[in-house]
């Protein structure tokens, strides 16, 4: 059993290296993100009226950048199997409990800590249930959603918190002299770096990937499945919470019903930049164009009058598209393999695997998509 399973997620990582670089970096779903997020932004910016202007580059930063903040622990949540459902609330309740704190005295600095160590400690819960407990994410973060969101909203009812230290509410809306780019832009990329890096260059990056390819094979790897997702988890409760203080400076408002239905913008720029839903596949950078691609749509259709609904219904269609392409394009792929192949080098890589477990692992439903 163990040997199959490791032969497996070994033939599915030789599949990824066994084509030549360039279509390794061109013919993948994160360059096809790529080139229609340039697209859409070039015959935006030459058809619709303001789009180039540099205001709009400025909000459309403004208005993505918690769903690019989160986004980037969420990516390697997923990669491993698991699943964040309860970012949204988080971001309101770390929200709620700044306002809190300002409107009862504390210095902002010090509320603004307490609410990322409430995330801290709502991200360590959701682990805990998931890792310790073993129930399944998905049914542990809807349940956490509707924690987080009823203590936000407990908290203040239908109040609102607006009086904030001038000096941070500016710097949250602030630009980088002389240009249209937000200073939020700052720590994202210094996020984006670091869960680059923690992603595709160290051994843990490695284990994430190990553990959404098969978790069996990662455990008798020597990677600490249940370790790595709880530091993934608690990663995501603190993201969240520094989303939170962000959205709420950025608007001006602290309320329990802040930032309802983000989660699902957040996983819906993951899964269409190229995370598989059921693990062991994703980039950064595909995320991050994907989250740009969902902006730039919604700032073009905002610009020339479209409503809400009809940018939730857009949006909506891209995440079952994204999700339904990469079902076609792995039937396609299985469909071009003849019964019974083995993968090129699946023997060199496993020489003790079974040549049936070989095969097994080419038509793998799981890890192809």
């Amino acid at each position: 059993m163990t040997t199959a399973t490791t032969t497996t997620a070994s033939a599915r990582v030789i599949r990824d290296y066994d084509k030549p670089l360039w279509r390794r970096l061109l013919l993948t779903r994160e360059a096809a993100i790529v080139g229609l997020l340039i697209v859409v932004a070039v015959v935006a910016a030459t058809s619709i009226r303001g789009f180039g202007q540099p205001i709009t580059l400025t909000y459309l930063l403004l208005d993505i950048a918690p769903i690019l903040l989160i986004a980037l622990p969420m990516t390697l949540i997923m990669i491993t199997g698991e699943i964040d459902l309860s970012v949204g609330s988080m971001v309101g309740l770390s929200s709620v409990v700044t306002g809190a704190l300002v409107q009862g005295g504390l210095p902002f600095e010090v509320a603004a800590l307490a609410a990322l160590a409430v995330g801290i400690v709502g991200g360590a819960f959701n682990g805990f249930l998931v890792t310790v407990v073993g129930l399944p994410s998905l049914a542990v973060t809807i349940g956490t959603l509707a924690l987080y969101r009823g203590l936000a909203v407990g908290l203040l009812g239908t109040a609102a918190v607006t009086d904030f230290p001038e000096f941070w509410s500016d710097l949250a809306k602030a630009k980088i002299a002389g240009t249209p780019i937000p200073v939020i832009t700052i720590p994202f990329l210094v996020l984006v770096a670091v869960f680059a890096v923690l992603l595709h260059f160290t051994p843990f990056g490695r284990g994430v990937y190990a553990v959404g390819l098969s978790k069996d094979a990662a455990h008798f790897s020597g990677v600490h499945v249940e370790r790595t997702k709880l530091v993934l988890f608690v990663l995501s409760g603190a993201v969240a919470a520094f989303a939170g203080i962000f959205y709420t400076l950025r608007y001006g408002s602290a309320r329990g019903d802040n930032a309802t239905g983000l989660e699902l913008q957040v996983i819906a720029a993951v899964v269409l930049g190229g995370v598989s839903v059921f693990g062991g596949r994703g980039k950064i950078y595909g995320v991050i164009a994907a989250a740009f691609l969902i902006g730039a749509l919604a700032s073009a259709l905002r610009l020339v009058n479209v409503t809400s609904d009809v940018i939730n219904i857009i949006t909506g269609t891209l995440l079952v598209i994204s999700v339904v392409a990469a079902s076609v394009l792995a039937w396609l792929q299985r469909a071009r393999r003849r019964p019974g192949r083995t993968p090129a080098g699946a023997g060199t890589t496993a020489p003790g695997a079974p040549m049936d477990a070989a095969t097994a692992a080419s038509s793998d439903e799981r890890n192809e998509q």
